[in-house]
């Protein structure tokens, strides 16, 4: 299950973000979303747990948890209907 974290502090790292959900179950990917032009971070990410129970449980615990200052918030990420179809030709 991709799931969503904002309100990331701006100084927080992937390894950061990694370490919070690890503690919930197993990590398939996580990534920061970063500014091409000054490459700091936008304050959102993504974390790909495989296992739905685990998914839940993360984002039951961290959403509105207080992170390096910030309240996170943790949701499912929905797939956007403007992204192309990878299956089209």
């Amino acid at each position: 299950m991709k799931l969503l974290i904002r309100n990331l502090d701006r100084h927080t790292t992937e390894a950061e973000l990694r370490a919070l959900f690890e503690a919930y179950g197993q990590i398939q990917s996580c990534s920061l979303v970063m500014d091409k032009v000054s490459g700091q971070s936008k304050g959102f990410g993504f974390v790909n747990m495989p296992k739905p129970g685990e998914a839940k449980a993360a984002m039951k615990s961290l959403n509105g948890k207080e992170v390096a200052g910030s309240r996170i918030r943790v949701k499912k990420a929905e797939t956007s209907s403007l992204q192309p179809d990878a299956s089209a030709p």
